[in-house]
């Protein structure tokens, strides 16, 4: 873990937080971005056919980790794990309790003598959320899978492509009117990159920061 006086965004340089101050008054965009930075991020590598490494993982991060391809477990407001393949996940929690949840996995997968490994990848990437009633849209400009509601909503995930950079997307909501809100996980020196292309192709809506 890194020193919490070290952490710095890679899209600190962006001055983010005041512009985000700057249009919090702004009405009629189609698509609000936001990083959420400093989020904890573990990888997990092992057998999800042995009961007792599934056991291990639920012991220590209260999450069973998903089987079905493509599919996140745990709520946006606490902690999530997604699938990654049929041997990875990621853990996603909230700044500060990467610490815990790694030293119980260690605890609890090593102890046990397991075939399993336990990676801190949480200063590796960033998180950049899209959302607003035209952020699919935007979204579709760059990414090759099918966005549709019926093809992809909540709670689904994908290792994909977004604009020639690769990422991790989820997809965490879902309005009545079908507008999604979409967190993409994207590799630190990609994140300047994958920012600027989303806020220019977000331009046509209209588009704020928050």
């Amino acid at each position: 873990m890194v020193d919490a006086y070290r952490l710095r965004s890679p899209l600190d340089h962006l001055g983010l937080t005041a512009r985000a101050q700057a249009e919090a008054e702004y009405s009629g965009t189609g698509v609000v971005l936001s990083e959420i930075a400093h989020l904890c991020l573990i990888n997990i590598r092992g057998d999800a056919s042995d009961p007792a490494f599934i056991a291990a993982v639920e012991k220590s991060i209260k999450l069973t980790p998903p089987t079905a391809p493509n599919t996140v477990a745990g709520k946006p407001s606490q902690s999530r794990i997604m699938w990654l393949g049929p041997d990875e996940w990621l853990v996603i929690t909230k700044p500060g309790r990467g610490e815990r949840a790694m030293a119980e996995l260690w605890k609890n997968l090593k102890d046990g003598k397991l075939h399993a490994a336990v990676t801190d990848s949480s200063e590796a990437r960033t998180c950049i959320r899209i959302e607003g009633p035209r952020a699919r849209e935007v979204l579709a400009k760059g990414c090759p899978i099918d966005l549709h509601p019926s093809a992809f909503g909540p709670g689904q995930s994908a290792q994909c492509i977004v604009a020639k950079c690769g990422v991790m997307l989820v997809q965490t909501a879902q309005a009545k009117d079908t507008a999604g809100t979409y967190e993409l996980y994207v590799l630190r020196s990609f994140a300047t990159y994958l920012w600027t292309w989303l806020e220019d192709a977000s331009q046509e809506f209209g588009v704020r920061v928050a």
